[in-house]
């Protein structure tokens, strides 16, 4: 697999940057980015898409955590 050229690139991130500000926007009710997300899929390469949503789970997870935010689970492990 080749990689991308720097326009597939800058379209992948576009559509990755659109599709996080929905759901930014709406975190209430993430399917109103549907359409976005099949954008962002098709913009992307798999793995980048694989890594782009982790990035985005530990960014909001560091958001929340440096704010204070975070709750520990309060499940037991054994």
């Amino acid at each position: 697999m080749a990689a991308p050229s720097m326009k597939e690139r800058q379209a992948c991130w576009g559509a990755r940057d659109e599709y996080w500000r929905c759901l930014d926007e709406h975190t209430e009710d993430a399917s109103q980015c549907k359409k976005l997300r099949s954008s962002y899929e098709s913009s992307c390469p798999q793995q980048w898409i694989k890594y782009f949503d982790k990035r985005r789970d530990y960014l909001k997870f560091k958001e929340k955590f440096e704010a204070g935010q975070f709750q520990p689970s309060t499940t037991a492990n054994s």
